[in-house]
């Protein structure tokens, strides 16, 4: 039986490295993706079974193109992780046109065009898949300087349930997870700009975001792979649409 294959978007940092390591855990061949060939290389080398691809989410005919790729060097697609996302920390009033459309361009864009081009090689091999997606706690609660980060998120939402929708009955299902406070680079950004605009230090930053999560601690990559886990297994066979929140206790619904 040939070994299942997992395509992560945005899988060169973060969560997305993360989630690529745990489904090579779990079995998987896992298609790791960057911003450059180079940097989808040096992380695949680092994950067994993985194979590096330059991809740009928000350029659909590579998107298209990069998922033949991975079946003609991997044998077959059975899940995609859209993970690759970015984020802008700017009020409503002062967001640019170029702001607004770098955001929904990958957020958004780079969801939709992953799982059409997963969709449609899931039909043409007849076989199941599973199709999960980035969202936030962004989706639900809209965070101060963060209402364009979070229009994306909340699309995102509105994708997966239309989505799992329509490809339910070719056994598809589309799921999203929506991570809160995770400590990743991107985080870390955030952090250290918080920390010279308050005169604070980095730790203090992290003890006070802390404070706002019931677990009283920011989440790990690995709490927010474990459940992108359990979606890509057998075990989630029978669930779809949905929208996991991952934040230790901040938004609850």
């Amino acid at each position: 039986m040939n070994k299942k294959v997992a395509m992560v978007t945005g899988s060169t940092m973060g969560i997305g490295l993360s989630i690529a390591k745990q489904l090579s855990e779990d079995g998987f061949k896992v298609a790791v993706t960057g911003l450059t060939q180079e940097s989808a290389n040096e992380v695949a080398q680092t994950i067994p079974n993985a194979k590096g691809y330059e991809l740009h989410v928000e350029n659909k005919q590579q998107v298209f193109d990069v998922v033949q790729h991975v079946v003609a060097d991997l044998g077959q697609l059975d899940v995609i992780v859209n993970n690759a996302g970015i984020t802008k920390e700017v009020t409503v009033a002062e967001m640019s046109e170029t702001d607004f459309d770098q955001l929904w361009n990958v957020n958004v864009k780079g969801v939709l065009f992953g799982m059409q081009a997963a969709a449609a090689q899931f039909k043409q091999q007849n076989s199941k898949g599973k199709i999960i997606n980035a969202a936030s706690i962004g989706a639900y609660s809209v965070a101060e300087k963060h209402a364009g980060y979070s229009a994306t998120k909340f699309a995102v939402r509105s994708l997966t349930q239309g989505a799992a929708k329509e490809f339910g009955a070719d056994n598809i299902t589309v799921n999203a997870y929506c991570p809160g406070y995770v400590m990743t680079p991107m985080m870390e950004n955030i952090l250290n700009q918080y920390a010279q605009q308050n005169g604070t230090t980095v730790e203090e930053e992290i003890a006070r975001g802390s404070q706002r999560i019931a677990l009283q601690r920011p989440a790990t990559p690995q709490d927010i792979s474990n459940l992108v886990s359990f979606l890509a297994s057998d075990k989630a066979d029978y669930i779809t649409g949905q929208a996991y929140v991952v934040d230790g206790g901040v938004i609850y619904k």
